[in-house]
C-alpha cells in the first residue's frame, strides 16, 4: 500500500500538537491543508487515526499505534535530509526555541542579532512560555530553562550568564511611607507583587544570608501570571504600589535610573544560570548544531574578554 509521506508528517504533526491550528502554526502550514492530509490517509488506510472534537484531537488506538512507529521513521528521514546540509556553505533551515519570558527578554537579546547575522540562511523561531514542554512534541528543537527544570535525558549546554540573582525592589515613594525592610520577615507587613506560573503555583520569595535561608509567602493586592505579566508588576512597582521580586537583570534598568530602590539587597540569592536543552537520543539538526557551536563559542569570548 502506497501512502504519500507528506500525509504521514500531516497527521503526526497534528497528533503531536493536539489540534489542527497548533500544528499549522508550528508547520507553518495551514489548518486546512493538515485536515484535507489526515482525510486523505484514513481513507486510504479505511481506519480512523483522529477523534475529533471542538475542543480537542485525539489520537485514536489505531493513530497511536501509528503514531508510536511513525515517530522513529520521520525522524530518520528528517536527519537523513539535514545531511545534506553538511555539503553548503552556511547550514539553513528553522530553529525552533521554546524559552521562558525571562531568557528571551535578558539572554536572547545579547545573542540572536549576531547569530543570524552569522547565518543568514536560518530562520529563527522563538516561543515564549513558562511551561516546562517537550520541545519534540512542541514542534521545537530546543528549550531554554535552568537547571533544577531540566530532564535528565537532555544535553544541556551553558547559555547567558552563568550567576544571576533574584532582587526585591521597590519606588523610594513607597518605601519613604511604608519604610525600608531590615530582615525578609519584615516583607510580611509590606505589599508585595506576587507572582503566579501557568500551573497555578504562587512564587515563593526566597532570600540567603550568611548561610541563612528564608522563604515567605508575602500578600499583596496584585497577583500576576509569569511571563508576560511581569512588566506590569514592575511598573505597579515603579508607581509605588508595592515591593517586586524578580531577576536583578531585569531590575536593574529602573534602579540605576532611580524609579526603583533596591529592598534587602545583602540578601538576594545567586542561582546558577540557564541551558539550553534538547533532546539526546537523536541527531542534531544543522540550525540546532549551529547555535550551540555559537553560543559555546559567544561564552568562550565573553570568557576571554572578563579574564583580560
Amino acid at each position: 500500500m502506497k501512502v504519500d509521506l507528506g500525509d504521514l508528517s500531516a497527521f503526526v504533526a497534528v497528533a503531536r500538537a493536539g489540534g489542527f491550528r497548533d500544528a499549522a502554526r508550528i508547520s507553518n502550514g495551514s489548518a486546512s491543508g493538515l485536515s484535507d492530509a489526515v482525510r486523505r490517509l484514513e481513507t486510504k488506510l479505511g481506519v480512523r487515526l483522529l477523534n475529533r472534537t471542538t475542543r480537542s484531537v485525539v489520537p485514536t488506538e489505531a493513530g497511536r499505534s501509528l503514531l508510536a512507529r511513525l515517530d522513529p521513521v520521520l525522524s530518520e528521514v528528517d536527519s537523513a535530509l539535514d545531511v545534506i546540509n553538511g555539503f553548503r556553505d552556511t547550514p539553513t533551515g528553522t530553529l525552533r526555541l521554546n524559552v521562558p519570558v525571562s531568557a528571551a527578554r535578558l539572554v536572547l537579546p545579547d545573542i540572536v542579532p549576531r547569530f543570524l547575522a552569522a547565518y543568514p540562511e536560518i530562520r529563527l523561531e522563538i516561543i515564549a512560555e513558562e511551561s516546562f514542554v517537550d520541545v519534540l512534541a512542541a514542534g521545537c528543537d530546543a528549550g531554554i530553562r535552568y537547571e533544577e527544570r531540566l530532564e535528565l535525558d537532555m544535553v544541556a549546554v551553558p547559555i547567558g550568564p552563568r550567576v544571576q540573582r533574584a532582587a526585591a525592589a521597590a519606588s523610594p515613594a513607597y518605601l519613604d511611607k511604608h519604610g525600608r525592610p531590615q530582615h525578609p520577615g519584615d516583607l510580611l507587613g509590606h505589599a508585595c507583587m506576587r507572582g503566579r506560573f501557568a500551573s497555578g503555583t504562587v512564587v515563593q520569595w526566597e532570600f540567603e544570608r550568611d548561610g541563612e535561608t528564608v522563604r515567605i509567602e508575602p500578600a499583596g493586592q496584585l497577583l500576576v501570571q509569569i511571563g508576560g505579566a511581569v512588566d506590569l508588576a514592575v511598573e505597579a512597582a515603579v508607581r509605588g504600589l508595592g515591593i517586586v521580586y524578580l531577576f536583578e537583570d531585569w531590575l536593574r534598568p529602573y534602579i540605576e535610573r532611580g524609579a526603583l530602590e533596591p529592598v534587602l539587597e545583602p540578601w538576594w540569592p545567586r542561582f546558577s544560570g540557564p541551558y539550553l536543552y534538547y533532546p539526546g537520543r537523536r541527531l542534531v539538526p544543522a540550525p540546532l548544531r549551529a547555535f550551540v557551536d555559537f553560543i559555546r563559542n559567544h561564552a568562550l569570548a565573553n570568557a576571554r574578554k572578563d579574564a583580560g
